[in-house]
């Protein structure tokens, strides 16, 4: 069965008000997206801004008659005129998979992929870490992420501990130990982060060598490798607490940070760290940077 979308500009329209009226009238599910280029990176907390120029969708089964829905919206919100909007069909696919069209094999470094289940997986030295996208953030797509993953496969880990910090989908503290870490801790406050953590590090057959944990004060003593990929803001935030973690000559590194913020995040770190260059990497127009270095004996 095909689908039927309701695509609308809300302009100045409340969007509760609006995605209230979808689905009141029928629709299946409502999303709210960017209707510009404007990015919202850092919501202070208990935010949660819209952009400025935002488009609302509602999905429909495909018999319904989106001209009676129009009309009807028009009247539950009390306008004379909607908005700029259209309808569009949606072929119904095997949604479950369709993801694998854009996602197959990554490689990171010299050793390192990041593989979706059901693809043939590279051969010879190659350490594979098998992932799927899914409730957390961390596929190895995102800059933030390959940066960290392409510095983990430049490092000595043998024997290592490693501490992920906002471990997302625990993508960095499983390719740490396939690479030879002896134990990793992944901490993440998102509850379906450490769901995803546990069940990837499960997939890859490396659960008996990851702790998880929501808290910050559920993470147990130092650690030879301190990983952060979050944001800029955090990143300051916590410098104090990600650098207590971190042991005497350990490594750190942090991700999550455009370029142009990158030195007031250096600058929160620079007691304790001695940083190295930074790395970069480029998409969408914007560019992001890892910083990494060593704490001071």
């Amino acid at each position: 069965m095909d689908w039927l979308q309701f695509v609308m500009h809300l302009d100045a329209l409340n969007p509760d008000d609006v995605e209230a009226a979808f689905l009141r009238l029928g629709a299946c599910s409502v999303t709210l997206s960017d209707a510009g280029d404007d990015p919202v990176l850092e919501p202070g907390p208990g935010e949660t801004p819209l952009w400025s120029s935002t488009r609302i969708t509602g999905l429909f089964n495909g018999d319904t008659d989106l001209d009676i829905f129009r009309a009807a919206l028009q009247n539950e919100l009390g306008v004379e005129r909607l908005p700029a909007n259209r309808i569009e069909t949606l072929e119904d696919r095997a949604w479950e998979r369709e993801w694998l069209r854009d996602f197959g094999p990554m490689r990171f470094g010299r050793r390192l992929w990041v593989c979706p289940s059901g693809q043939e997986e590279p051969g010879g030295d190659a350490v594979v870490v098998r992932l799927d996208p899914g409730l957390a953030f961390g596929t190895g797509t995102h800059p933030t992420t390959a940066l960290c993953l392409e510095w983990l496969d430049g490092i000595y880990l043998e024997g290592k501990s490693v501490l992920d910090y906002g471990c997302g989908s625990g993508i960095l503290a499983i390719a740490a130990l396939k690479l030879g870490a002896a134990s990793a801790t992944g901490m993440d406050i998102d509850p379906q982060a450490v769901i995803a953590s546990r069940q990837n590090a499960s997939d890859n057959d490396v659960a008996d060598r990851l702790t998880l944990t929501d808290a910050d004060d559920g993470i147990d003593g130092e650690f030879d490798v301190v990983i952060a990929n979050i944001l800029a803001g955090p990143l300051v935030q916590f410098a104090d607490s990600i650098t207590s973690r971190l042991a005497r000559g350990g490594m750190l590194a942090l991700s999550g940070v455009l370029c142009e913020q990158a030195r007031d995040v250096r600058a929160a770190y620079a007691p304790w760290i001695e940083f190295d260059e930074p790395a970069f990497q480029e998409q969408d127009d914007q560019t992001w940077s890892r910083l990494t270095g060593k704490r001071r004996e």
